[in-house]
């Protein structure tokens, strides 16, 4: 466990993750995927793995509120799991188009960075029960 202090939502782990593993999705996965899911699957995977760090900032902002950061966690949890689906579509469908390691990579990631927003969640709200 890393004891750095948070100063900014940047120091935190998982959006250093969602935003690296985003920036993988745009250059390495969604350029493979044929134009023809040009407004469905690789619009969907766009707008998802984009909203995953802008999420934890956001909320990070709103992190002295009761339930404000929660609230965006939630949002960023429901995302990555809407990653997660998208991804693995992609590996099934398109699969012989893609690089399968990095998917998989991807994959991991983005399932780890659920459980960690889950955990952040969690934390967060019993240390600001705590302050109460």
């Amino acid at each position: 466990m890393n004891n750095k202090s948070i100063a900014s939502f940047r120091d935190l782990e998982v959006y250093q993750n969602t935003y690296n593993a985003c920036i993988k999705v745009m250059t390495e996965i969604l350029p493979k995927i044929p134009d023809s899911e040009k407004y469905d699957l690789k619009d969907q995977i766009s707008r998802s793995v984009k909203a995953i760090p802008r999420l934890i900032a956001e909320g990070y902002a709103k992190r002295h509120q009761k339930l404000g950061f929660q609230k965006y966690l939630d949002d960023a949890m429901a995302e990555c799991n809407e990653t997660i689906v998208s991804l693995e579509m992609c590996r099934d469908i398109y699969g012989k188009n893609l690089n399968i390691s990095i998917l998989e990579e991807l994959l991991d990631i983005y399932d780890k960075s659920g459980r960690q927003l889950y955990n952040l969640r969690k934390a967060w709200l019993n240390f600001k029960n705590r302050e109460a």
